[in-house]
């Protein structure tokens, strides 16, 4: 991790570390807040808020969806944002909005003002999420893009570990409005400040390169290695209308829809099959803490092996995964799942954040991930509706109706492996774009 001096960071950072480094612990603290607060914490408000207003299940997770929706679009103008002026300003203003609609939250009275507050949140997310972070990381990092998505998400990871207890924990000693006030000030206090005082736009503001190298002393811009200039990139119109991106797409959103599936309804399926809700739970925890794993697995053979092709090894591990469950009905068929889908579910996010980097370059990073996300988030919406409208719709008898459904996933995490791999092939027809070769891209 170290670099040369950094002549312009703060006094508090050592100089002689790469200032990127201290932005990419940061941001891995403040996505754990922003994913713990705004999203997982969601989850345990369900039960206390149907009690309370006498809303159905359907009513309250709606508005969940309806979030998604929002964060999807969204996530395109934010990533446009973040391209031409950085991740700083739109990642600050996005926390403090958060924070405010927590608060609002907890004075909501009506269904109306309930998804008013989370489409407020849907935008918020789309500015505190992992897009933008991924965006500055792009931008920050070159040869060691793998390393510092791994840090990253790794960190990212314990979100659901922290927030859902934590979250639990207030809601049984406050109740639900008072613990959401809390939430918005535990929220505010760990994202708002480290936002605007930690994150800077690019290296060359700290006459710096990307990994840390020295600029040119003659000059106007940074000194370039080959395959660390930012100029070899693709214009948004142009990546979008590329078949290579057109195939990710395709790929990402067949996997969103699987991952998705099973997270929503694995709790159900397990308990249709006999086992207990404290097994079932327990496995859904575990899948959560698998994805740590994953993580620090996958995501540095990107540097070593092609990216695209360890993306595809992610999604046939899901495969297999859901192959084990749906042939196995077992303990240990199940556990056996719950390792292999976990350490696949915890690696596609910097999977899909370095093959996006490396496919259509840093420069217009942030506005191409934003189209793909808007896409990513339409599957995650359907997902779950659709799983549950296949179950209705299969019924019972010698092959039970979640069976149905695991056959659909199995097929969608297959043409998603298939998928991935066309989209390698449909980059050699990209120009411009330098594609780093395994042994130049160290994790």
């Amino acid at each position: 991790m170290a670099g040369s001096p950094s002549p312009n960071a703060p006094a508090w950072w050592p100089s002689r570390v790469y200032y990127g480094w201290a932005m990419v612990v940061t941001l891995g603290f403040t996505a754990t807040a922003s994913y713990g607060a705004l999203s997982y914490a969601f989850a345990v408000f369900i039960l206390p808020m149907s009690s309370d207003l006498g809303w159905s299940k359907a009513t309250i997770t709606g508005a969940f969806s309806a979030s998604q929706l929002v964060a999807g679009a969204t996530a395109i103008g934010v990533g446009r944002w973040v391209d031409r002026h950085g991740a700083r300003g739109v990642m600050t203003v996005g926390a403090i909005l958060g924070t405010l609609a927590l608060v609002a939250w907890s004075r909501v009275q009506s269904v109306g003002a309930f998804y008013a507050v989370w489409m407020t949140i849907g935008v918020a997310a789309a500015a505190v999420f992992y897009e933008p972070a991924f965006a500055l990381i792009a931008t920050w990092f070159r040869r060691d893009r793998g390393r510092a998505l791994t840090v990253l998400t790794f960190i990212g990871g314990f979100a659901s570990v922290v927030f859902v207890p934590l979250t639990a924990h207030l809601v049984e000693r406050f109740g639900w409005r008072s613990a959401l006030v809390w939430l918005a000030a535990i929220y505010g206090a760990l994202t708002i400040a480290p936002h605007a005082l930690v994150l800077r736009r690019r290296p060359s503001d700290l006459g710096l390169e990307p990994d840390g190298g020295r600029v040119d002393p003659v000059g106007s811009r940074p000194a370039v290695e080959k395959g660390t200039d930012t100029d070899p990139s693709l214009e948004t119109s142009d990546a979008v209308r590329s078949h290579a991106f057109r195939w990710l797409t395709i790929a990402f959103a067949l996997s969103a829809m699987a991952t998705t599936a099973v997270s929503v309804h694995l709790v159900p399926l397990l308990r249709e099959r006999g086992f207990s809700p404290a097994f079932a739970g327990a496995a859904m925890g575990v899948l959560g803490l698998m994805a740590l794993p994953g993580r620090l697995i996958f995501t540095p053979l990107g540097g070593r092996w092609p990216r695209a092709r360890v993306t595809a090894t992610i999604f046939a591990l899901g495969a297999v995964a859901i192959a084990v469950l749906l042939l196995g009905r077992g303990v240990i068929a199940t556990w056996v799942f719950v390792v292999l889908f976990g350490v696949g579910f915890g690696a596609i996010t910097p999977a899909r954040a370095a093959l996006v980097a490396e496919t259509f370059g840093p420069v217009r990073f942030g506005e191409i991930s934003g189209v793909l996300s808007f896409a990513l988030s339409l599957a995650r919406a359907v997902a779950p509706v659709g799983a549950s409208i296949l179950y209705d719709v299969s019924g019972s008898g010698p092959v039970r109706a979640y069976d149905a459904v695991l056959v659909t996933l199995l097929v969608l995490s297959v043409a998603s492996t298939i998928a991935v791999l066309i989209a390698e092939r449909r980059t050699t027809t990209l120009t411009g774009v330098y594609k780093p070769r395994p042994s130049e891209s160290r994790s």
